[in-house]
């Protein structure tokens, strides 16, 4: 994946390859020593992001592994079967 600043993430849109929306990037987590990207944390969420088992914060904002990101483009895709 080409490299992207971490402003083009926030705010964007994340539906699944099915078309279904999920909610916005409201931040991503990485492992500090390596640099590696581990979740997008999803805010504003929908009833059907409410219903996937995904990890929850504090905030009860959704964490998606970033290892489901398909694409990135005007919206955030993420494939639905790495998510459960």
């Amino acid at each position: 994946m080409e490299k992207r600043s971490f402003k083009s993430f926030l705010g964007k849109q994340v539906v699944t390859k099915e078309g279904k929306k999920l909610g916005l990037v409201k931040d991503i987590t990485f492992e500090s020593r390596t640099g590696e990207l581990i979740h997008l944390v999803i805010k504003d969420l929908t009833t059907y992001t409410a219903n996937l088992s995904l990890e929850k914060t504090k905030e009860k904002e959704a964490l998606v592994p970033y290892n489901s990101v398909i694409a990135v483009g005007d919206f955030i895709v993420v494939s639905e079967e790495d998510l459960m």
